[in-house]
C-alpha cells in the first residue's frame, strides 16, 4: 500500500467528491475527484451505498494504492467512531448510519470520518490560509453557515462533537425568524444564502431571473453591484449580521485570524462592507484588527481535511 495515499471523500446535501489526496513533502495533492449528485432524499442507505460505490471506483481507476479512506460528512460525526450522531432533514435517515464501520467492511481499508465544516477548517488550518497561524476561526457561508475553531491544529469538537455551529448562534437581526433546526434568532436563516434570496423578495426584488429560472444569489450579487437597493439591502442585512457574530465568537476564542469561504463570502462590497462594519462594532479592541481572509484550497479543504485526519488518527507513517 501507498501511505502516502488516502481516499478522500466529501458529502454534502447536493453531491458527493471522491478522490485521491497524496500526501507529499511540503504539501498534498489532490487527484481524480469524481463528483456525483447526493440524491438525499433517496434516504440514508442509498446516499451510504453511493459512496461506497465511489470509494470503490476511485481506488479502481488509480494505480495508486491508498492505505485507507478520509471522509468528510454533513452531519454530526463522533470521529472516534465514524458513526453520523445526528443529521437534518436536508440528510433524512443519515443520522445514525455507522459509516467508517460499513466503508471498511465494504471495501477492506480503515476509515476515519470527520464533519464536513471540521474536515474543511483542518484542511484550511493545516495547510490552506490558516498554515503559519497558531489559531483560526473557520467561517463556511452559502446554503447554510457552518464553522469551526483550530488551535495548533487541534479541531475544538466539543462534548457532543458538534462545536462550531457558528449559524446557530443567537443573532439579534434575526428576531422572531424561525430557524431550520427548530429555533428562532439563529444567524443562519437570515445570513446564509436563502436568507439573502427571501430578504431580496420581501424587499419588492423580483422572485425569477430574466431567464425564468429561480432567483439565485449569484443574480443578486450582480444587481446590487448594479445598484439595485433592495439587493444592497437583502446583501448587507446578512453580512452585517455575520460580522456582528463573528466579532463576538472573536471576543471568546482570540483566535490568529479568521478564514471565511463559501459562496456567500464572494459577494461584492454591499456584503463585504457590511459584514467588517458588524465585525468593528462588536469585536472588543485587543481582537479588532484579527484578519479576516479567504481560504486557500477552495472546495479542495475538505478533501484534505479529511485525508489530513486520517492521517493522524490512523497514526500512518507518510
Amino acid at each position: 500500500m501507498d501511505a502516502r495515499t488516502i481516499v478522500a471523500v466529501d458529502i454534502g446535501g447536493t453531491k458527493i467528491a471522491c478522490g485521491l489526496v497524496v500526501m507529499g513533502e511540503s504539501a498534498p495533492t489532490v487527484e481524480s475527484v469524481v463528483k456525483v449528485p447526493t440524491d438525499a432524499a433517496q434516504g440514508g442507505p442509498a446516499v451510504l451505498a453511493r459512496v461506497i460505490e465511489q470509494v470503490r471506483d476511485a481506488i479502481e481507476r488509480s494505480d495508486r494504492h491508498p492505505v485507507g479512506v478520509g471522509i468528510s460528512s454533513a452531519g454530526v460525526v463522533d470521529p472516534r467512531t465514524g458513526d453520523i450522531t445526528y443529521a437534518n432533514e436536508i440528510m433524512p435517515g443519515w443520522g445514525g448510519t455507522h459509516l467508517a464501520a460499513e466503508v471498511t467492511a465494504a471495501v477492506g481499508l480503515p476509515c476515519c470520518v470527520l464533519n464536513d465544516v471540521h474536515a474543511h477548517a483542518l484542511g484550511e488550518a493545516r495547510w490552506g490560509g490558516g498554515r503559519d497561524k497558531a489559531s483560526c476561526l473557520v467561517v463556511a457561508v452559502g446554503t447554510g453557515i457552518g464553522g469551526a475553531f483550530v488551535e495548533r491544529g487541534g479541531i475544538m469538537l466539543g462534548e457532543h462533537d458538534e462545536a462550531g455551529h457558528i449559524g446557530h448562534v443567537c443573532c439579534p437581526a434575526a428576531a422572531g425568524v424561525p430557524c431550520s433546526c427548530g429555533a428562532t434568532a439563529h444567524l443562519e436563516p437570515i445570513g446564509a444564502g436563502p436568507g439573502i434570496i427571501r430578504e431580496y423578495i420581501r424587499l419588492g426584488g423580483d422572485e425569477l431571473c430574466a431567464d425564468g429560472s429561480p432567483m439565485h444569489g449569484a443574480e443578486i450579487d450582480r444587481r446590487a453591484a448594479a445598484g439595485d437597493p433592495a439587493a444592497i439591502a437583502a446583501e448587507a442585512r446578512a453580512g452585517r449580521a455575520l460580522g456582528e457574530v463573528m466579532g463576538s465568537m472573536c471576543n471568546m476564542l482570540d483566535p490568529s485570524c479568521v478564514i471565511l469561504s463559501g459562496s456567500v463570502a464572494q459577494c461584492g462590497p454591499a456584503w463585504s462592507d457590511a459584514m467588517r462594519a458588524g465585525f468593528a462594532e462588536q469585536a472588543m479592541p485587543p481582537v479588532a484588527k484579527t484578519p479576516i481572509i479567504g481560504g486557500d484550497l477552495g472546495g479542495d479543504a475538505p478533501l484534505i481535511g479529511a485525508a489530513e485526519n486520517f492521517v493522524r488518527s490512523a497514526y500512518v507513517e507518510i
